[in-house]
């Protein structure tokens, strides 16, 4: 079963399929797509058990600076666009390692939120290391672009419960 996120909009719900996050973003940062497709699809089961969450009500915070995440949260919920959606350094959880500091959501809807975590296994120190030098070669752009698809497709697999926890 292909799993999607429904949002409400307008009275009427949208759903969203990681394939339509791709076709938004494209393939630049697919590690940073699934990680937010998984974050979203954690936290909005817990905001809204059973229920589409308001599209235009999302509001997220976040350390992580990636596209690939921006972009995800962007196409589902708009909040890029209509200044919902923060990136804060000083949210960097130092106490869960370098390999996870980054990989924390706090997702709002209306009156709610929730704070979701990666859970280790996920993310490898050569992806963090690649991900954080600067002026990377051609032949190190590669390697990492194989390591995003690799994290893409190791999120993708397994259960939402077992990628991201509720904080």
């Amino acid at each position: 079963m292909t799993e999607s996120l429904r949002v409400r909009e307008r009275g009427r719900v949208l759903t969203f399929t990681f394939d339509d996050l791709v076709r938004y973003h494209g393939f630049g940062a697919l590690g940073g797509l699934a990680v937010a497709f998984k974050a979203m699809l954690r936290a909005f089961g817990a905001l809204s058990p059973g229920e589409p969450v308001s599209r235009r009500a999302v509001r997220v915070w976040t350390p992580f600076r990636g596209p690939g995440a921006r972009d995800g949260f962007e196409a589902v919920t708009r909040a890029v666009t209509d200044g919902r959606y923060h990136v804060d350094r000083s949210l960097v959880r130092t106490d869960r390692g370098p390999l996870l500091e980054d990989f924390m959501f706090r997702v709002g809807v209306e009156d709610r939120a929730v704070t979701v975590l990666l859970r280790d296994g996920f993310v490898t120190a050569e992806f963090i290391e690649l991900a954080r030098t600067e002026d990377r070669t051609d032949e190190q752009e590669r390697r990492l672009d194989a390591l995003k698809e690799q994290l893409a497709e190791r999120v993708l697999a397994a259960p939402t419960p077992e990628v991201f926890d509720l904080d």
